[in-house]
């Protein structure tokens, strides 16, 4: 198997590949691919690509959508790096509340022959508030959010969050201290603190705007770890010169707010830790192994996850539109190729689903062209 790499990934992960696999950054033809923050969107993938796996959680530098078409399974790390941004978070949650970064760089310019003078005359200035008893607003309750809102319940404060698309597991992770609100609405108008843990999607794009704004406490303190693209930065940055919002944190700097004073903005240094860049390293490394020598599928973000123990002598992976009688084609081409199925399983997400097979013996090649002909077939694989 060939992996090429898009960017520098930590040696832990790369470690985890077999020692028969060529890995490197001059790979011609691969089968997988391993990227960080490289723009894929422009890239012409080869027919032998069957997967690319994003050592971190966004995934809006590859075009998915045209690797949902071409049967590439898409896999990203979620939960890999959610301790080393929800520290920085908390972290963001303590500078906007006190003017510490504001008060580092004004003792840069005091005299150091009265220093001690200067520093009881000039501190007022900074002075800030306190994080214990106030509420703190969680948008989106994910592997971050989640954390993020048990911690500041430790914290001393009052969470409440809205996650409509909160998973069980997820949950159950979360400390029964958190108030669950019913909407965006009810969440800004509570939140003296509102941290945002979405994606970036059609709907969530500029969800921080005037409008927005307008539902929230007066003073409010808003951070945003998430996408640069969630806030309407025009908009942010009238809120924050009426003084509607007292201060914005931020991990994806904008030109337009970047020199404003009441603004903290970090180089997208969420996931940037030694321990969180090899955890995503690991995982994605892993998710590919497994997807390239079993067809197993974990956290791929256009693909339904699938798992199944081996079997049989030979798997067929199918990657297919989800649409009717997709399945009784392909077990009515097994069957009138003499193959004898051991195990099947298939799963469905969105309008694509994923079929494995586990057969007797080997499959012939007459039978993997019929399969490829099937109607909703996008790809076959034989392992």
């Amino acid at each position: 198997m060939k992996i090429l790499l898009k960017n520098n990934i930590a040696e832990i992960g790369l470690s985890r590949f077999p020692a028969a696999y060529s890995v490197g950054k001059d790979v011609e033809r691969p089968d997988g691919i391993m990227v960080r923050s490289a723009d894929m969107h422009n890239e012409t993938f080869g027919p032998e690509l069957k997967a690319i796996a994003r050592a971190g959680a966004g995934v809006n530098n590859i075009p998915v959508s045209e690797c949902t078409d071409a049967g590439i399974v898409v896999f990203n790390t979620p939960g890999a790096n959610a301790n080393g941004v929800k520290e920085l978070v908390l972290c963001a949650l303590l500078l906007s509340s006190r003017g510490v970064l504001q008060g580092s760089r004004w003792l840069e310019s005091v005299s150091s022959d009265n220093l001690s003078e200067e520093v009881e005359k000039g501190k007022k200035q900074f002075a800030g508030t306190e994080i214990k008893g106030k509420t703190l607003g969680v948008i989106g309750l994910g592997a971050i959010g989640g954390m993020v809102a048990n911690d500041a319940v430790h914290l001393g404060m009052d969470v409440i969050g809205y996650d409509p698309f909160l998973s069980v597991e997820g949950a159950w992770n979360l400390s029964r201290h958190i108030r669950h609100a019913a909407s965006h609405d009810e969440v800004y108008a509570n939140a003296d603190y509102l941290t945002i843990h979405v994606p970036s999607t059609d709907s969530t794009r500029n969800m921080i705007n005037a409008e927005s704004i307008a539902k929230m406490k007066d003073g409010v303190r808003i951070l945003n770890f998430a996408r640069g693209d969630l806030v309407n930065a025009s908009d942010l940055k009238e809120a924050l010169e009426c003084g509607k919002v007292a201060s914005y944190a931020t991990d994806f700097p904008s030109k337009e707010l970047l020199l404003m004073p009441n603004v903290i903005s970090v180089p997208h240094l969420g996931a940037s830790t030694d321990v969180s860049e090899d955890n995503c390293a690991v995982m994605a490394a892993d998710e590919l192994t497994d997807y390239l020598e079993n067809g197993n599928i974990r956290n791929s973000v256009n693909y339904p996850s699938v798992f199944m123990a081996r079997s049989g002598d030979t798997r067929i992976c199918i990657l297919n539109d989800n649409i009717p009688d997709v399945i009784s084609s392909i077990t009515s081409v097994l069957s009138s190729s003499g193959v004898n199925i051991e195990n099947l399983t298939n799963k469905s997400k969105a309008n694509v689903a994923y079929t494995v097979v586990d057969i007797s013996g080997s499959l012939p090649e007459s039978a993997c062209e019929k399969l490829n002909q099937v109607r909703g077939v996008r790809r076959v694989r034989v392992i």
